[in-house]
Formats: C-alpha cells, structure tokens, sequence
C-alpha cells in the first residue's frame, strides 16, 4: 500500500520552500498568501519507503471559504494519510497555533515544524519544543527551511514517525463539527511554551516599510523599481543575447549550410530557414528570458511583491476588486495560464471573474520576447527601456479599465483584504537561480512543441506552391494577408506581420520564430531587415497589439475552465481584438499626424 503525507500549513510559513527542500522538486515559492493553489506532491524515500509527501493550499483554519481552503479541507477529509506534517511560522506562533489544534482533533498522526526558527532567534524569541511535544502529545522541531538548518534531522523524525504509523488512517469527519473551546486550549498553551520579549524593536522591515508603503511614495517607487529591473535586464541580458546569436548565425554559416546542401532546394529551405532560423531566433532570447526572470525572483522572494499587493488595494476596490487580483495580475508576468488558476483565492465569484478578465492583460514571458526583439532591433539601447516599461505601463491601465467596467458585477459581493506582510529576506542565490532556470525551462517546454510546429507551418505558408517566390502574393500566406490588409493597414501593420499575428493568435511564442521563416533570416540578419523596413510608429503599433489583441489558446482554455462556460471565453476574445484594435489605430494615426 502507497504512502502518503500531506504537507499542512496557514499562507506565508515557507511550506512549499521546504517542500523543495525535502523533495527536490519543482514547486514554485512565493512571498504572498494563497500562491499554491493546486496539489502539488512529489515522491521521498524516508528509511526504506518511498513516500508521496502533497503540499496542500495554505489555510487558515478548517472552516475556511475560500476555493484553495476548501480544496485542503476536502483533501484532508477523504484521502487515506499516513499522517500530517504541519508547518507554522516561528515568529507567529501565537496567531497559527490554533491551526495544530484543530487538525489534531481529527485523530490523524501529525508532526510539527517551526520554519522560520532563524527568524525567530534574531528578533529573540524563543520556543520551548519539550514543553510544546507535551502540551500537543505530537513530534516538535525547528527547522529554516530558507537555509536547510534542521532539515536532515526532519527527515530523520518523518522517517522514525512514519514507522511508527505504518498504515493511512482517515481523518474523523466529526472532529470538524465544532472547535469554540479551541482559543482557550491556545491561549493557556501559549502561557507556557512560548517567551516573546516585552517590548520588540524596530525592525529593518518597519524601517524599509516607512518607505516602501507610503501613502504617497509607495506607488512610484514601485514603479521606478519595476523600471530599474527592465534597464538591469537589458544591461546583462542584451550582451549575452548578441553573443548567442553569433553563435547560432555561426554555425549555420560554416557547418548546416555546408552540411545540408545535398538536399533538394525546398528540404534545405524548410530546415535551415523555417526550422533552424524560426527555433534559433526563439532560443536567442533566452539570457534575456533567464536574467528577467532572476531579477523578478529577487523582487519576488525578498517580500516586496505582497507589499504591491497592499499599495493596490484601495485603487483595486474602487473597481469592485482587492489587493489579491493585482497579486494576480503580477503572476501573469511569467504566465496567464497560472495567474488564472491562482484567482481561486478569491473567495467572491464575481471578483473571480472580474479578476481572470484582467489577467490576459497582463504582459507574458511570451510577449516579453516579442518586445524584447522589437525594442532591441528598432530603438536605441538608451530608448529601449522605456518603451518597455511603457508597455508594462500600459498593461496595468488595460487592466484597471477592464476592471472598471465590471465594477458593477464584482462590488456586490467585495471582500476586505486580510494578508500577511511577511519580513523582508534576503533571498539566497541557490534559491534564486533554481526558481529562474525552473521558469525558464518551463517556458522553454510548455513553449517549444508550439513554436516548432508554428514555424513549420509558416514555412508550408510562406512557401506553398512552391515555385512562388517565398512570402509572396502567389503564396498561401500572401494570399491571407491579402485578406486582411484592410484590417491592419490602419494600424500601420504590414502583410508580413499580419501573418505573424495570426500564428499568435496560437501561442505568442511563436511570433519571433514565425518572422524568421516569413523574412527567411534569423537572429541579427532579422533585426537588420526589421529595422530598415519599420519605423519607430510601425514597431511600436505592432507591440502594442500584440500585446493587447486575444489571449493564447493555453489561456483561453484556462479562463473557459475556471469560469465554468465559454461565455467568458468569447467575452475576452471580444473585449481584447476590438481595444487592440483602437488602441493601435489610435497610436499610429496620432503619431502619424504629429510626426
């Protein structure tokens, strides 16, 4: 018979960094309450038994409403468990400890972890885990997950405890009926295990906070710090970027062309410059990719993003919403797939919905590559920055709008914000270049079934019937872009990038890779082309659609999902071509005009 543990714990104790810990797997950490939203399990050999240990959503108490809390409650309830391990954070024992209790009354095997110890031994409170094991009858130990302390000694209790029980139990269904007398049991345990110092200095956290959460500086040094994360991005992203395209361009010149000129003209024309130009162009992008996601790590883990969710609260209430959906909202950085799946903490579901509308706004890994492109080859290194960081602008204004126009639907049912601000922490570098490289691969795998498939597609475009010449009218893709000439010449959009916008459409990973094969050039042969065909208005008009117009197929299929119909799918499909659309037109014709 399986095994099995199940990881337990409020928002914000570290579970899931010292899941990863103890498993070495891949669960995403985070700095704000209600990140994990799935089941997330992963296999560990404790002893001689292989082990599925499922980190839970956190909760607050057994008698939460939310989707996340429910979905723990539910899991707890039904599945068969070997036992719980409970995670709490040291420094907030006597908020959390009501928690242990409540699980404990179901009569399952549970072991106690205080995360955070290193934490709490700084700011001079101190526990008394004998006491503690006493009071609650259950295994107590301290551990810092952040930097492995007291880790191995962990795994050395789960493995003395699993053999002491050896077969799942079920939790007691009555147990959960009634916990009034909880606060008290809390109240008196608290009296005798646990010494906080009277009166606690100022923190370096209050100190940062008096800043970074002012009424009136909070917002704009938040946005000067989103700004210096693009120009750092661009500053050692952009050299090592040009370096690997050398490399590529390289080796296509002395070794493929070489390699693969006994083939027959089109077999050679789809491999080199539909395959290898479209992938390689893609693949360029990736120290750009990899630093991004680096610098958003650090912003991530010191605990400055819960900080953003907090500044955005009462902006996001006057449209029916909370600091929670701009939390979102900066998921969707990375991608709007997740960032969808996380609004489950959303308790409301008008405030649900209203928040996965707003979502698809926001500026995608994906996207990112796009502009990181088109910035790179059009604007000046100096300019560059700040049209993107206009561009991110811009997608938080979309996504305020969105929200404003659905805050009749979602105010009816507004919840108050109740978060935890964790400490600021200084992230360790182990953790962050795990958590960007595993970004960085998702990215990759969750992309590249799709770009190869999109830019051989393009290719058969671009080139079909084959004695055309290639992206011409007499191609099939000619043809298209005949077809929708009238559509985006307003927008100051060429035929070749219309085709692209349309494998976009897809997946936006694939708009690189698609010009590539429609250009028939690849990395700086591609950027050269693009900068003597588009000027700054025609580049800038080709983003700012790209970045608005209708959300990925991945992304729709989420929002159909989580909304429950296709209703909203449409509605988003709807909302998104026609402000792309205005919005473009807008720009181009008033810059036009002007210039």
């Amino acid at each position: 018979m399986s095994k099995r543990i199940a990881l337990v714990g409020m928002p914000n104790t570290g579970k899931s960094t010292l899941f990863n810990r103890l498993t070495g797997a891949g669960a995403r950490v985070g700095n704000w309450p209600g990140l994990t939203v799935e089941l997330l399990s992963a296999k560990l050999l404790l002893g001689d038994s292989m082990v599925e240990l499922v980190d839970l959503p956190g909760l607050h108490n057994l008698h939460g409403f939310s989707e996340d809390e429910r979905v723990a409650r539910h899991f707890i309830e039904t599945q068969p468990l070997n036992g719980i391990l409970v995670v709490l954070n040291t420094t907030q024992l006597e908020r959390q400890l009501a928690l242990v209790l409540q699980l404990k009354a179901l009569g399952l095997p549970m072991l106690l972890a205080l995360n955070m110890a290193d934490e709490a031994q700084h700011r001079g409170i101190r526990v008394h885990t004998d006491a503690l094991e006493d009071r609650l009858g259950i295994p107590v130990r301290l551990v810092s997950a952040k930097h492995g302390r007291g880790v191995p000694e962990l795994k050395q209790s789960l493995t003395d405890w699993l053999r002491a029980n050896p077969k799942p139990t079920q939790a007691s269904a009555t147990a959960l009926e009634e916990d009034d007398s909880i606060e008290h049991s809390v109240d008196d345990m608290l009296s005798k295990v646990l010494h906080i110092p009277i009166c606690l200095s100022p923190t370096r956290t209050d100190r940062i906070d008096r800043f970074l959460l002012h009424p009136w500086l909070g917002i704009p040094l938040f946005l000067l710090l989103m700004l210096g994360v693009f120009q750092l991005v661009y500053g050692i992203g952009a050299p090592l970027q040009d370096g690997l395209a050398w490399l590529l361009d390289e080796a296509k010149t002395r070794w493929l062309t070489a390699l693969l000129s006994g083939l027959p003209g089109w077999a050679s024309s789809f491999l080199l410059e539909g395959l290898y130009d479209g992938v390689g162009t893609v693949m360029s992008f990736l120290p750009i990719i990899v630093v991004f996601f680096l610098a958003m790590a650090v912003v991530e883990d010191s605990g400055y993003l819960a900080r953003a969710a907090f500044l955005m609260d009462a902006l996001m209430s006057r449209m029916g919403l909370d600091g929670r959906a701009f939390v979102m909202q900066l998921m969707g950085f990375g991608c709007n797939v997740p960032a969808m799946m996380g609004t489950r903490v959303i308790r409301s579901r008008p405030q649900r919905i209203a928040a996965m509308m707003t979502i698809p706004f926001s500026l995608c890994s994906a996207r990112l590559q796009v502009f990181l492109f088109f910035t790179s080859a059009v604007f000046s290194p100096r300019a560059a920055p700040w049209v993107l960081f206009s561009l991110y602008v811009m997608s938080f204004l979309l996504a305020f709008f969105t929200a404003w126009m659905l805050r009749g639907r979602a105010r009816r049912a507004t919840d108050p914000l109740l978060m935890e601000l964790p400490p600021y922490r200084v992230p360790t570098l182990a953790a962050l270049t795990r958590q960007s490289f595993r970004e960085s691969g998702h990215f990759l795998r969750q992309a590249g079934g799709f770009i190869i498939l999109g830019v051989a597609l393009v290719w058969f475009l671009t080139h079909f019937p084959l004695d055309a010449a290639p992206a011409s009218s007499a191609t099939l893709a000619g043809h298209l872009a005949s077809w929708m000439e009238p559509f985006f010449t307003p927008l100051g959009i060429d035929q070749l990038l219309s085709i692209a916008l349309l494998f976009g459409f897809v997946a936006k990973e694939v708009v690189i890779g698609s010009l590539a094969v429609i250009y028939g050039a690849g990395g700086d042969q591609l950027s050269g082309l693009l900068a003597q065909r588009l000027d700054w208005m025609q580049a800038y008009s080709f983003m700012l659609f790209t970045l608005i117009y209708t959300p990925c197929l991945s992304a729709l299929a989420t929002l159909r999902r989580e909304a429950g119909g296709s209703r909203y799918m449409w509605a988003s499909v709807a909302w998104s071509l026609t402000i792309a659309w205005l919005l473009s037109f807008a720009f181009y014709q008033t810059a036009r005009a002007l210039f």
